[in-house]
């Protein structure tokens, strides 16, 4: 009969255990930035952000394979610390706001988990245009695994997305870069009910 127990008792723990590894987390942007950098003039890199976004992070630490996140970036909230420069980046010639005010992300998997470091899969709708993107991802937590952290990078050609203005420069090359270095620090922690 205590054999009996005893079984039981450890089942019902482990079933109750389980939500612990398994949680929805919370984005928190205030805590978390969505950089870029791209060519400028042939020569300089000119980097920028966007400051609103928001997104979920399915994340079980022990199973990189369950993990799944959606992420919504309010494309009108690009600041590269020049008004003007901005103004243009929300025209048709590049994000097009108007027309398409969000960029959004959803992941499709992770692949080559090992030691903390691995490759992110997903989906990025950027100009209305989607594309399967991979980003570098590495992830820290903190002990109680209230709060999670992760850094990913990844590099984009602009033109695939149908973001392909620019302007030829006198003495031969172009304005703006093609390649976008795209640099997410997210934070984030355990979704309140």
């Amino acid at each position: 009969m205590k054999n009996t127990m005893r079984v039981l008792l450890t089942a019902v723990l482990s079933l109750a255990a389980g939500p612990l590894f398994a949680a929805t987390y919370e984005i928190d942007a205030v805590h978390s930035e969505v950089g870029f950098k791209v060519r400028h003039l042939m020569a300089g890199k000119t980097s920028g952000r966007f400051t609103k976004f928001s997104g979920t992070i399915e994340y079980d630490a022990k199973e990189p394979a369950k993990w799944a996140t959606k992420a919504v970036i309010d494309a009108n909230s690009i600041d590269t610390s020049n008004e003007k420069r901005d103004g243009h980046l929300k025209s048709p010639d590049f994000f097009d706001t108007a027309k398409f005010p969000t960029l959004e992300f959803v992941s499709t998997g992770v692949k080559d988990w090992k030691a903390g470091k691995g490759k992110l899969l997903g989906k990025l709708t950027m100009h209305g245009v989607t594309k399967d993107v991979a980003m570098d991802l590495e992830t820290e937590s903190d002990a109680a695994g209230d709060h999670v952290g992760f850094t990913a990078r990844t590099k984009i050609d602009r033109r695939e997305f149908g973001v392909v203005w620019n302007k030829v420069l006198d003495k031969g090359g172009v304005a703006v870069g093609n390649d976008v270095e795209v640099t997410l620090e997210i934070e984030a922690g355990i979704k309140k009910k």
